[in-house]
This record gives structure tokens, sequence and C-alpha cells, in this order.
């Protein structure tokens, strides 16, 4: 048995590579092999937003506070809200982040995949983002 205790683990800023605005991100865990499974809470200032990408083995994620959008590329932008938990399939490419006036808390949870759980592609433009959370 592991206890991760609150607070163990140091807090890091969203990268700009992969982040449009203000995000926090918060591990954790990683669990050790031969399990795969890693975790984070994502925290999302109004109008902060991943940039658009896949995972190898999908991605779970469950909204934990705020008011968020996710979208799926060819598909409409869809509100989440605490207690929503979404799921992306593997390869599916998509993008989260918060509502435009409401900052988001979610905890995302995704598999490894031979070093791997992440591909990150381009960002997602102001345009897509307001077309996104029209809904």
């Amino acid at each position: 048995m592991e206890i991760r205790k609150a607070g163990s683990q140091a807090s890091v800023g969203g990268s700009p590579e992969w982040f449009t605005g203000s995000v926090r991100i918060d591990p954790l865990f990683q669990a050790p092999a031969p399990a795969r499974v890693q975790s984070a809470s994502v925290s999302f200032e109004p109008g902060a937003r991943t940039a658009w990408h896949t995972h190898p083995l999908g991605q779970l994620l469950i909204v934990i506070s705020g008011c968020g959008w996710a979208q799926r590329d060819g598909g409409p932008g869809e509100v989440i809200r605490p207690g929503d938990v979404v799921w992306f399939a593997p390869g599916e490419k998509h993008w989260h982040g918060a509502a435009p006036n409401t900052a988001m808390t979610h905890l995302a949870i995704q598999e490894n995949l031979n070093g791997k759980v992440v591909d990150w592609m381009e960002p997602v433009t102001d345009e897509q983002y307001r077309a996104g959370t029209k809904g």
C-alpha cells in the first residue's frame, strides 16, 4: 500500500505549448509497472483550454468543479459540469477546458502506452473555442 499525502507533489503550470490561458496541473498518481494508469487534477481559469490532442489508450475526465467544455474533432462542443464523466476513445482528437467566464477543474485519468500518454497537436484557436463553446 502507498498513500500519497495531499500537497506532497508540486503543482506545475500548464505549458504554453499545450495549453492556452492559465492552467494548473496537480499530479495525483502514476502507478508503478505493470500498471499503466496515471492521473492529475487539472484546473483551468476562465477561457483556458488544452490544445487539440489524442491519447493512445483513451482518456477519462471527471469534472469536480466549475463549468467547462469538451469537443471532439468534427463534433459539437459539449458543456461539462461537476459530476460529469467524459470518455475520449483511443486516438480521438479532442480538446477540453473552462467556459469563457467560469473556471473548471477535472480529474484526468489515462494509461501509458510505451512511455506515452498523450500526443499534442495544434492549439485550439480563439475562433474554434468560441464556436465550440456555443453548444
